[in-house]
């Protein structure tokens, strides 16, 4: 019990720190793209930026609306960080490590249904959303609101369907056994190549990320949902959406690209704990490779229209959601017999 809350803290304090990072990449990216130098003011090449903007949180004036509900005004932000925070206890970070006599995985629990888990606090986390815009009682948050939530279940849809495909060859939900399908037989993005584009897809929009960022596009929204929200409140809701951004990267890794597996690693004859160091780290690299395929992205490609983003959802991603399950089990059937 000891061990796991100890490994829960450390994944609570990494979480935070990739968060907050993802500040500071985020805009050197942008930078980078659009040959400029980005922050460089606060530390050597502005590394504290994100310290900066912190402070800066914690000082600003926690106004509330005259006119707000203000117990959901309080919810609405919490529920999003909470849900997104929730998310990595299923991830499995990397394989066994064993200390003294003492042996543990590096997984804060493995539950048999582990991608549903992952789907249960996505969905949650849209209350937060709806609650934060529907309690300011301002009309550009409540569109916001609207919008953010119609997206995300129009989203969560493809989503789950895409992932079906890959349940079906790996026969689990749990992510460390999908984990483990992959280091035998090959990486999922190998095996479910429509799975995964779709997936990556729904994982843009699920995030509220460019270009599907309908929710907070200012030029026709103000802020979104989050328009009344200052000091931390603010804060936690754009924690939360950075925070969403690191999980579904993990979680991208985990399904699609083998976790923690190197290709060749275990057939070194190293020490164990050296291979499960090199798979964390490789887990950690894969993930910090989606972080910035999500921020490049976001300074490429311009923002869809509303009804651009939802045909796409429903006739588009859906349908071939479904294909994709057909020609998986198709190809089931065909290679192992029923």
């Amino acid at each position: 019990m000891m061990i796991t809350a100890t490994f829960l803290l450390v994944l609570f304090v990494v979480t935070l720190t990739v968060a907050a990072y993802s500040t500071y990449g985020e805009r050197k990216v942008a930078a980078f793209l659009q040959d400029r130098i980005g922050p460089n003011r606060a530390g050597p090449f502005g590394l504290l930026q994100p310290l900066a903007d912190g402070a800066k949180m914690f000082m600003k004036e926690d106004f509330v609306p005259a006119t707000a509900n203000r117990k959901l005004f309080f919810m609405g932000p919490a529920i999003a960080m909470i849900t997104a925070l929730l998310t990595g206890v299923v991830i499995p970070w990397g394989g066994t490590l064993t200390i003294g006599e003492h042996t543990f995985d590096l997984q804060g629990t493995d539950p048999e249904i582990g991608i549903l888990y992952v789907f249960a606090m996505v969905s949650i986390g849209v209350y937060g959303i709806m609650l934060g815009g529907w309690a300011s009682n301002n009309k550009f948050a409540l569109l916001g609101a609207i919008r953010a939530a119609s997206q995300m279940v129009s989203y969560e849809l493809a989503m789950g369907l895409s992932i079906v495909g890959l349940v079906m060859m790996t026969g689990t939900l749990s992510l460390s056994g999908i984990v483990e399908y992959q280091a035998a037989h090959g990486w999922g993005i190998i095996q479910q190549p429509l799975g995964f584009l779709i997936f990556i897809v729904c994982a843009f929009a699920e995030c509220n990320r460019a270009p599907f960022d309908m929710p907070e596009c200012e030029t026709e929204l103000v802020g979104g949902y989050h328009t009344e929200f200052s000091s931390m409140k603010l804060g936690f809701y754009l924690f939360a959406e950075y925070i969403n951004m690191f999980m579904s990267s993990a979680v991208i890794a985990t399904l699609y690209f083998g976790g923690y597996h190197v290709p060749g690693l275990a057939s070194l004859g190293l020490d164990p704990n050296l291979v499960t160091i090199i798979g964390v780290a490789a887990m950690f690299a894969k993930t910090f490779f989606f972080i910035f395929f999500f921020m490049w992205v976001r300074w490429s490609i311009p923002r869809f229209r509303f009804d651009q983003l939802m045909n796409l959802g429903w006739k588009r991603l859906i349908p071939l959601a479904i294909l994709n399950i057909v020609v998986t089990g198709g190809l089931y059937y065909i290679i192992n017999g029923f």
